[in-house]
């Protein structure tokens, strides 16, 4: 990419000129869920508009809609870095899909297997994982976590892998702490004894391009609104699998892949807008011969300019003792974390920074964000934390405000 323009891609978004107490508001919420570009919203406005209706039918507005259909599930094809858009899955949310996985996979699963979790992971891989678990008396174990720096104990993993481990259910990131986990490693320890892995990519899938050939896990699952789309649920399997689990669905409903996954009318303009984000981030890139590429360097220059701005956010907070950083703070490992960052303020709770900050016009999350055994772990429950979570659209005047208005606060 030639350059990284964020005047121009901030006037993509609406949302980014809104004024609170006289000044522009600052977005660093995006961990629970990115702002959108015009673009999408223009999209789900023309399917509703123009191309309303629901799949198999013989008229102009259903064959639009398949067709609408078949571009989104290449889109995400094409972001994920599968040549086979029938893999691509699309439903509520990624909580309820898991959920509704977990429980075709559990069949497949006897009394005494293992499946593995982490201490890392949002709750929803790793609670659907528990329950399936507890159905067909399976043992469930769990990855420590290192404190000091929020990572996960590769060496207990290896230890608690075995032959009778199923299933190891793991985050490429963390949507607390901003960790990145050695996903590829992770995939050959599991493999090697035979386990599947599921990899939950929602947090990773706005900061960097999701890779699953050279990942080579078994299962994806993302959220389209974390990378700049509506609320719809995205997952992906092997095809063998997809093809061969028992399929939770109505009778009448299709047999075939992906559509035996998709229970229920799906949400078709929220799938419209899916499609319109993947072009979003792709026409950032520069002119190249497939979306894929275009993609390539899209997150190639995402990760330049985060790094950049993550690196002011972790020096700045290291020259301030009243606050306590989770997680990697050494800006030379920079490359084993995205810009999400968790914090305390001494003699502060959360809820009483982000109601400060608030006032001021500056967007950000307390609580524990579902990775609810991270909180326990660090001994935060039930106030949890204090999240920052910096995305491409985020500059860095709006670093430097931040970080006026933390240090005002730990001077109180």
């Amino acid at each position: 990419m030639s350059s990284f323009d964020v005047t121009s891609i901030r006037r993509q978004f609406a949302a980014l000129s809104r004024v609170i107490a006289g000044q522009q508001a600052v977005y660093v919420d995006g961990p629970a869920g990115s702002q959108t570009p015009e673009c999408v919203i223009a999209a789900i406005g023309d399917y509703l508009r123009n191309h309303n209706a629901n799949h198999g039918g013989a008229f102009a507005t259903s064959r639009e809609n398949d067709r609408m259909l078949a571009e989104a599930q290449q889109a995400v094809a094409d972001l994920f870095g599968v040549t086979d858009p029938s893999t691509i899955v699309f439903g509520a949310n990624m909580t309820t899909l898991t959920f509704a996985f977990s429980r075709s996979l559990a069949q497949t699963w006897n009394a005494g297997d293992e499946v593995i979790v982490t201490q890392l992971d949002h709750d929803a891989n790793v609670t659907p994982w528990c329950m399936a678990a507890a159905d067909r008396g399976v043992v469930v174990r769990e990855v420590r976590l290192r404190p000091s720096d929020a990572t996960l104990d590769l060496v207990h993993f290896q230890q608690l892998l075995s032959p009778r481990t199923r299933l190891v259910a793991v985050g490429c990131a963390s949507n607390a702490t901003g960790t990145l986990n050695p996903i590829p490693q992770i995939v050959q320890m599991a493999h090697s004894v035979g386990a599947e892995v599921f990899v939950d990519a929602v947090h990773y899938a706005p900061h960097g391009l999701i890779d699953v050939p050279a990942w080579n896990c078994d299962y994806l699952i993302a959220s389209a609104y974390k990378f700049f789309g509506p609320h719809v649920g995205i997952f992906w399997g092997r095809r063998e699998r997809l093809e061969s689990l028992t399929a939770y669905k109505v009778r009448p409903a299709d047999n075939h892949i992906p559509d035996r996954w998709m229970t229920g009318t799906p949400n078709y303009e929220c799938i419209a807008g899916v499609r319109a984000a993947i072009d979003y981030l792709s026409c950032l890139g520069d002119p190249a011969a497939t979306r894929r590429d275009r993609l390539q360097q899209t997150f190639s220059a995402i990760r330049s300019h985060e790094s950049n701005l993550a690196k002011q956010f972790l020096d700045g907070v290291s020259r301030n003792p009243g606050i306590t950083l989770y997680g990697i703070g050494d800006p030379a490992r920079l490359h084993e974390r995205v810009p999400t960052f968790a914090l305390r303020i001494a003699g502060m709770t959360p809820r009483a920074v982000a109601e400060y900050l608030a006032e001021r016009g500056v967007f950000v999350w307390h609580g524990n964000f579902y990775a609810l055994r991270l909180s326990e772990v660090y001994n935060l429950e039930p106030d949890g934390m204090v999240r920052i979570g910096l995305l491409h659209y985020n500059t860095s005047e709006e670093v430097s405000r931040l970080l006026r208005l933390l240090n005002e606060l730990s001077k109180r």
